[in-house]
Parts: C-alpha cells; sequence; structure tokens
C-alpha cells in the first residue's frame, strides 16, 4: 500500500521551492501524493496562482479558503483561526501518513497545530533560520517543536534545530530546495524573457521584493518612501517588481508599487507572481535583487547575480559574500545600488546553501522515517552545556 505524502502550499514562492519534491513524489512507486492548497494561492487579489500548479499538471486534492480581505493582526489571527478549522477536516478525510510543511508563515503554523493535534506526523522544511522585525521566528520555532523529521539548508541550522531540543537523528542538512531548482529547471533566455513580460531588461535593471516587518507594521509606508526615493535619484535605473505577500501592511506596499510604475511606465513593471521559471530567469539576467526576500539571499548567488538585502529581516542568515546590506533609508540604498551597477558582473560564486540531490535525499529520508519510525510521544534531547 502506497503511504500518503500530502504537501501544503499557501503562497506562489513556497509553491517554487516545493515543486521538485510535488514530481518525485508524484511518480514515486512507494507513495501517494496530496496536494493541498489554500492562503494566497486562492485569492484573485494575488494572481489565483492555484492555476499555476494545475497548469503544470498535478491535480489538487483540497483548496482551503483562509484569507481574508484584511492584514491587520486581527484579521491575520482569524484567518489562522480558520486554517485549523479547515485543516482539521482535511486531515480527517485524507488521512495522511505524513504531511510536509515549508517555512513559517502564519498559516504553515495554523497547519501544523491542526496536524500535531490530528496525530499526523510532520516532515518540516527550514527550520533552525532566523531573520528579525516579523513573527517569522516564532512560528518557525514553533513548528519546530510539533515537527518529527526536520530538513535544515545548513549544518549549522541543523545544530540549531538540536539545540532546541530535537532527536540529532531525526535532523538533516539537505541543502536548499530552491537551489536545486536552478540546476534542474531549464531557464529563459534574456530575449525570451524579455518577449515573455514585455520589457528590456539591462545593465541597470533590478528585480526588487519588499516585505513589511510584521512587528513593525507602521514603518512600512516610510521604510518603502525611502528606497522609492533613491530609485528615484539613479538615472536610467529599470525595476522589476514583484509584490508583496499577505502579511501585515503588505497592501500599502502594493499600493505604492503600482503608483511608482503608473508614473514610471517606461522603466518599471510589476507583478503579483513571475512563477518559478520566470523568477528565476529574471535573477540570472538582472543586474542585482534588491529588497528583503530571503531569495536574495539563498538562491541568488547561485546564479551569479548580487543582491542588496535591505533592513533587518534576514538579520542572521549566513551569506555569501556577494550580498551587501543597507538601512532602509533613502541615502544608504542610493550609495549601495549605485555601487553595484557600477562594480563588474559576477560569475557563479560560492553558495552555503547549495548541496547535491536535495530533493532526492528528502524523499529517501521521509521513506526511511516511514519505514522505522512509530513516531511515538517526543522527548526532549538534552544538551550538555
Amino acid at each position: 500500500m502506497k503511504r500518503k505524502i500530502c504537501i501544503i502550499t499557501g503562497t506562489r514562492a513556497e509553491y517554487g521551492l516545493l515543486r521538485p519534491l510535488i514530481e518525485k513524489i508524484d511518480n514515486d512507486d512507494e507513495l501517494q501524493l496530496q496536494l493541498i492548497v489554500t492562503g494566497m494561492h486562492l485569492s484573485p487579489e494575488f494572481g489565483l496562482t492555484y492555476k499555476e500548479i494545475e497548469n503544470d499538471g498535478y491535480t489538487i486534492n483540497e483548496k482551503i479558503e483562509v484569507l481574508l480581505s484584511s492584514d491587520t493582526p486581527s484579521g491575520i489571527s482569524k484567518s489562522m483561526g480558520l486554517a485549523m478549522i479547515g485543516f482539521s477536516d482535511v486531515f480527517e478525510r485524507l488521512k495522511p501518513d505524513m504531511v510536509v510543511l515549508l517555512g513559517d508563515r502564519y498559516e504553515i503554523f495554523a497547519v501544523a497545530s491542526a496536524a500535531m493535534v490530528s496525530g499526523v506526523p510532520i516532515a518540516h522544511l527550514y527550520g533552525g533560520e532566523t531573520g528579525s522585525g516579523t513573527i517569522d521566528n516564532m512560528l518557525r520555532h514553533a513548528i519546530t517543536k510539533f515537527s518529527r523529521i526536520h530538513f535544515t539548508s545548513t549544518d549549522f541550522y541543523r545544530k540549531r534545530v538540536i539545540q532546541l531540543g530535537e532527536n540529532p537523528g531525526c535532523v538533516y542538512n539537505v541543502g536548499s530546495l530552491g537551489v536545486e531548482n536552478i540546476y534542474n529547471l531549464k531557464l529563459m533566455s534574456k530575449e525570451e524573457l524579455e518577449k515573455d513580460i514585455n520589457f528590456i531588461i539591462d545593465n541597470k535593471t533590478i528585480l526588487f521584493t519588499f516585505h513589511p516587518l510584521s512587528l513593525e507594521p507602521n514603518l512600512a509606508k516610510s521604510q518603502f518612501r525611502e528606497i522609492l526615493s533613491a530609485f528615484s535619484r539613479i538615472e536610467n535605473l529599470k525595476v522589476i517588481f514583484t509584490k508583496c505577500n499577505s502579511d501585515t501592511g503588505g497592501r500599502i506596499i502594493n499600493e505604492m508599487i503600482d503608483e511608482y510604475v503608473g508614473d514610471n511606465r517606461n522603466t518599471t513593471i510589476s507583478f503579483y507572481s513571475l512563477g518559478t521559471i520566470r523568477y528565476l530567469s529574471a535573477v540570472k539576467c538582472v543586474k542585482a535583487v534588491v529588497g528583503n526576500s530571503s531569495s536574495g539571499i539563498v538562491e541568488v548567488p547561485s546564479l551569479g547575480t548580487y543582491t542588496l538585502n535591505i533592513g533587518k529581516r534576514q538579520d542572521g542568515r549566513i551569506q555569501s559574500e556577494t550580498i551587501f546590506n543597507c538601512e532602509p533609508i533613502e541615502k544608504e540604498v542610493y550609495e549601495k545600488l549605485s555601487m553595484i551597477i557600477d562594480i563588474p558582473n559576477l560569475s557563479k560564486t560560492n553558495n552555503p546553501y547549495e548541496k547535491k540531490d536535495t530533493s532526492a535525499n528528502i524523499i529517501k529520508i521521509i521513506k526511511e522515517q516511514l519505514l522505522i519510525n512509530k513516531f511515538e510521544e517526543k522527548k526532549f534531547y538534552d544538551i550538555d552545556f
């Protein structure tokens, strides 16, 4: 009998990372894929990106609506409540042998809570990582404590998960799925991408994503205004914007992007979702990836592109030497971005998140754990100080 592996995705970026894992489970003779979409995938405001999943040929077993038309703390808390209710029913219907969760978003925390109470073992991708200014750290570490198997992106993060009291025998450093995507997907040429998005990319073009800090939502507007002011000071700068997730303060930034693009139609363009292929292709073609997305830290160095990381959202993450940092202050953004534009283009650099056969190793470990582990009561693993 095939073992049922349930994968949940709530955002475009998350699906892009999980895609190689989804493909391998779907093609495995010993495993049965259960695919559930939720969150922003089902929202017209964020592009109904569940259609991208269907266009890739995958069957979606369940669509769970949780997203409210509010990005306030109250609205997000209510969305989490809806997610717990919806996924409790789903786990009762589908009866998965294991659920695979990636990351630290609030809807994923709610799913993890429902799975834990339902007795469904959780395999969690990318615990042990840190950031600043958001609730993500707390959610990520909490999901770690709910989970039975842990996949980390570096050995340093593996040690962090063990430090949280997890059994070392259930914590595996497998590298980044996002980096694996770069080598396994056929990316578009610069000419193909330009034609597809109807936008010319030159040596002063950047790809930009900036998410607000959920613990400091009142700063989103002023910080983003500083960044846009810096962009306006750089002559002939071209910007490809990807918009925010449904985080607290995200709608403010998306409205400001729309206004800026409207005033600069010849040099800017915006998307709710580029999709994995177009996004990675754009990273390869632009001069720099700018903003505060984790992609700028994890995947971008493997494509030989600079990153300008703005603010503290990614504080504490391991970084390659091709990543520059600055505060969301006009003068700092202007100076650092101007410097990046003026220096020679990169060749590929060493990436600490890069490891071979990431998705294949994850599948192998899941099979082994399902075979030998009865997932009895978790015990806290103490380390010697």
